[in-house]
């Protein structure tokens, strides 16, 4: 795929100050109780996942998944949450949604990026 994905991310580890390469992302559309999986990929060696899927998201409830213990286990590093799950709303299903996670063993935070 050439173009970008309607949503991107972006991980930066704050404690190296690098950005996160080889994390697992998965997205999910929530419906009820239940999660439907859209895509899956790897961040780049930028920390980045910009083409994973070329389909458009309908309006809704979707879900981002890091395996961010996975990856901290990897570097030989412990790591206080396993997964970080990010839900957010698409409601203009024509607009990019960029949604970048900053980390580090003990938290992490977010926000809609561009």
């Amino acid at each position: 795929m050439s173009a970008k994905s309607s949503v991107t991310t972006h991980i930066l580890d704050l404690g190296s100050g690098q950005p996160a390469a080889g994390v697992a992302v998965s997205l999910y559309r929530v419906q009820g109780q239940g999660h439907t999986a859209i895509a899956s990929g790897t961040t780049d060696a930028d920390g980045r996942v910009m083409d994973w899927f070329d389909s458009a998201l309908e309006a809704g409830h979707y879900q981002l998944r890091f395996a961010t213990g996975d990856w901290y286990h990897s570097l030989g590093m412990d790591a206080f949450f396993p997964e970080v799950c990010l839900e957010f709303r698409v409601n203009d299903p024509e607009a990019h949604y960029h949604v970048p996670l900053l980390l580090n063993q003990w938290g992490y935070s977010t926000y809609r990026g561009s």
